[in-house]
């Protein structure tokens, strides 16, 4: 149990990787704080951590609202006393050609993916201060490291994601916290249906596009998995000396 005693924060932790990470960090032994905009099913998820006998909290928040990011760290430290792991997950996915897309669509993109990462590291790093150490994992994408037609807001908001943890990391380095960033590629989740549904030739189902966009995208011919990147989390929540990384979990699909 390397986390054992340790208190860790997932947002958009009700679903897809986020579920992933919260189940890997709990069963690694630390306390989790699951912190998303739907509180039933971060309530449900708790109560799967719970059941296996970890502790967990659940906790609604929008990312993008900063006095919604000043509670959870109040509420989590009042339950469980301190924090150790921040995990920046919650995200939006917008499709669409850049000349379709509306402003308002830009900037709720924008104020989940890139705000959302900034407020709730900023709000964490006191708090890992005071435990002389800790680490911050955010959740980016292949999407950060390359352009993918349709996705060009996506995209934006994930390199900007990738650079804030490389500076962030440089910072925050002779402090004893760790930044790094998780970059999916192509993981089964509410995102995928829509892509699935999205990328559909004529008369294809959303199984058909899905199975064929995994033979024809990952070398390795399989998608990845929610549990992939939870091993990733913990990786980076035990290891000192790695920091400032964007780490590809892809299937070979770009370099890293």
């Amino acid at each position: 149990m390397p986390l054992n005693g340790k208190v860790a924060i997932v947002t958009g932790g009700n679903r897809g990787i986020g579920v992933g990470i919260v189940h890997a960090l709990a069963d690694a032994g630390a306390d989790v704080v699951i912190a998303a905009r739907n509180l039933q099913q971060s309530t449900q998820i708790a109560s799967e951590v719970q059941a296996k006998g970890h502790r967990a909290l659940a906790i609604q928040i929008d990312v993008s609202k900063p006095d919604d990011v000043k509670t959870m760290f109040e509420r989590t430290i009042a339950e469980f006393g301190g924090l150790d792991i921040l995990v920046n997950n919650a995200g939006l996915l917008s499709i669409g050609a850049v000349e379709e897309t509306s402003e308002a669509d830009f900037d709720q993109v924008m104020a989940v993916n890139v705000k959302g990462v900034f407020l709730s590291s900023q709000g964490a790093i006191a708090h890992l201060k005071q435990r002389g150490g800790g680490s911050i994992i955010n959740v980016s994408s292949i999407s950060g490291k390359c352009g993918f037609p349709n996705q060009a807001t996506y995209c934006a908001s994930k390199h900007a994601v990738n650079g804030f943890t490389n500076a962030l990391a440089k910072e925050l380095a002779l402090d004893d916290i760790t930044v790094n960033a998780i970059c999916p590629g192509i993981v089964w989740s509410d995102m995928w249906e829509s892509l699935s549904d999205h990328f559909a030739k004529p008369g294809e189902t959303r199984e058909e596009s899905w199975a064929r966009t995994q033979k024809r995208a990952i070398p390795q011919g399989r998608a990845q998995t929610a549990q992939d990147m939870g091993a990733l989390a913990v990786y980076f929540a035990t290891q000192p000396n790695v920091t400032g990384q964007c780490w590809n979990v892809d299937g070979g699909m770009i370099p890293s």
